[in-house]
């Protein structure tokens, strides 16, 4: 045997063949542990790197202890007690109480709701609450870029702090990886608290790369909240589409206790108290139910979709989706062909172009499977759509930060608020019409007319990664 040989033999002895038991092990669902099984083999070196940063378990780490838990909650369980005349619609109890049971999350009534789908919309929203904020601003974002826009933001916050205002800003670690520090000791330097979720220190806790803070909520003053899929970044105000909320009621005590329960984790500073889930300025009266719901690795369900594929299945005429990376587990797809075996208008809006080429290769395979399963798939031509909004039966909708890929589902903390309200179901719906007019129908694609052998293998191949993307 020559040298080369004996080094291979060694590394797959002492690296390759271990982290294949602990693959295994670990009881993954068999797609995803297959997945890395085929990378660790067939990718010498590469492959053990990518699972040593991206594959290990630590979905069952207790990130925050119940009697923390316990008091952050109290507030936003008194809120929601208190509640008089709460009328949960009966064709979706079942879904709210599975997201209480599953989720701790509780359903609120009398919610305003305002749409944004231009970036210059919803920051100019944002900068003009920050400008009238009395009390306290949270962020917790993905994404804060060192440019145009973050810059303004950092401004905003800079200048609350001045004036005494509590600023706290949580951003991911890996998600911000290239911003400099020195855009954060500005903020910090004027006063801001920022922190940043699960920061990575090679090579110790190298494993959480894999599990990233993706939600985007912003509380001010605990009356007005912001949710959706708008990082904060100036491409979102030139070439990207996306779906972002404000919102104003009961629900922002949910939203509130969220991002509380984050902080508690990134800075292990419990804040609780009155003046946090403040009586509204502003009475919202109406019975429109909203739900905040919360995903991430160390629950013990995939709660978000869990309730997607309830919803799904649970249709009677039409879904509207849009998402800019379709990456569906089986439990998805199943739930989706289901759906269209009944008769329902399921229709599907993606990206005619993905910011991640190998994303993009990968979701082809997704996308030609929904379109034989009866799924009407639309390429969003007009600019990279980000959106990840669904409507259903006009009763019905979701906007968050959750894609429909395994990463959303199952490895990343996300955030989604689901509204049970004809009104607001309605005006979702009217924005995936108005993007309709953007798209163009797959029977158009170039990649849905039967590729080359070489491009399906490809693309097969690629396929074979989607647990991991």
């Amino acid at each position: 045997m020559t040298n080369l040989g004996i080094i291979f033999l060694i590394y797959n002895v002492v690296f390759v063949i271990p982290a294949i038991f602990a693959v295994l092990l670990d009881n993954r669902q068999p797609a995803k542990a297959v997945s890395w099984i085929l990378v660790l083999v067939f990718l010498p070196v590469i492959g053990f790197l990518l699972y040593f940063f991206f594959g290990q378990n630590i979905r069952k780490e207790h990130l925050i202890n119940q009697k923390s838990l316990d008091q952050l909650t109290k507030r936003t369980m008194v809120e929601f007690v208190t509640q008089r005349d709460l009328r949960l619609p009966e064709k979706h109890s079942p879904l709210i109480n599975q997201f209480i049971e599953s989720n701790w999350s509780l359903p609120f009534k009398n919610n305003d709701v305002e749409i944004f789908t231009q970036g210059s919309q919803f920051f100019l929203s944002l900068l003009y609450n920050i400008g009238q904020a009395r009390h306290h601003v949270h962020i917790e974002t993905y994404i804060i870029e060192d440019d145009e826009m973050g810059n303004l933001i950092a401004d905003a916050l800079i200048d609350c702090a001045a004036r005494g205002i509590e600023v706290r800003l949580i951003y991911d670690y890996v998600g911000s990886w290239h911003v400099p520090k020195r855009f954060f000791r500005r903020m910090t330097d004027a006063g801001v608290k920022v922190y940043p979720f699960l920061p990575v220190y090679f090579p110790v806790l190298t494993s959480k790369v894999n599990y990233r803070n993706h939600r985007k909520i912003i509380v001010i003053d605990g009356e007005t909240a912001y949710i959706g899929g708008m990082n904060i970044a100036t491409r979102y105000t030139k070439n990207w589409r996306d779906t972002h909320l404000l919102v104003r009621g009961g629900v922002v005590n949910a939203i509130q206790r969220a991002f509380l329960i984050d902080w508690y984790f990134v800075s292990q500073m419990l804040i609780t108290g009155l003046r946090y889930y403040p009586e509204p300025k502003v009475k919202v009266s109406n019975n429109c139910i909203a739900q905040l719901v919360t995903g991430s690795p160390v629950s013990p369900d995939p709660t978000i979709m869990q309730g997607y594929v309830r919803i799904i299945v649970e249709a009677r005429n039409y879904i509207y989706m849009e998402t800019p990376y379709f990456l569906p587990t089986e439990t998805i797809m199943f739930a989706l062909h289901t759906a269209t075996n009944a008769g329902v208008d399921v229709r599907l809006m993606v990206p005619m172009k993905s910011d991640a080429k190998v994303v993009e290769w990968a979701s082809r395979s997704y996308v030609l499977q929904a379109i034989d399963a009866g799924v009407k798939v639309f390429a969003y031509t007009k600019m990279f759509n980000h959106s990840k909004i669904l409507v259903v039966d006009d009763t019905l909708c979701t906007c968050g930060s959750t894609n429909i890929d395994f990463r959303s589902f199952e490895n990343n903390f996300e955030s989604n608020i689901f509204f049970y309200d004809e009104d607001t179901a309605k005006r979702m719906k009217q924005v995936f019409l108005d993007d309709l007019k953007h798209c163009i129908s797959t029977s158009e694609l170039k990649y849905t007319h039967r590729p080359s052998y070489i491009q399906r293998l490809w693309e097969s191949l690629v396929r074979l990664l989607s647990p991991l993307l």
